[in-house]
């Protein structure tokens, strides 16, 4: 088996199989000396939906959540990396066949519409591809 995130988090709310689970994201820095004088300490709750698959939960419940490495590198290259190609590859084609940088920025920015739309078609099968379970 390949290598695991896992975050610890506590059950926010219960929907029959659904489960909202609260985890605290905190930057690499929130456990600093200093973070109350520096301004980039981070700590952020979010909200993760997790498969109760069959069994019980109940609200305030510790719970450990994990998933595959590899889905967090498929999350990170369909939000950041290949979008960033996408804007690169039109700034570059527009640019060799017109000189204006406004209209290339444009395109360039542009792309990024019709390809969150698509990515919004493909939600079922990333959500399933993209999924914590409970420990």
């Amino acid at each position: 088996m390949g290598q695991e995130i896992e975050h610890m988090g506590i059950i926010h709310a219960v929907h029959g199989r659904n489960i909202q689970v609260k985890i605290l994201q905190v930057s690499a820095c929130s456990g600093c000396h200093a973070k109350g004088a520096c301004s980039s300490a981070d700590m952020d709750e979010k909200f993760v939906d997790v498969d109760a698959e069959g069994r019980k939960f109940e609200v305030g419940e510790t719970v450990t959540l994990y998933g595959q490495a590899s889905m967090g590198y498929l999350a990170v290259f369909l939000a950041f990396v290949l979008p960033f190609l996408l804007i690169l590859a039109v700034l570059f084609l527009v640019g060799q066949f017109t000189s204006n940088e406004i209209v290339s920025g444009a395109l360039g920015l542009g792309i990024l519409i019709p390809y969150y739309i698509i990515l919004s078609l493909f939600n079922k099968k990333l959500k399933s591809r993209l999924k914590f379970r409970i420990r």
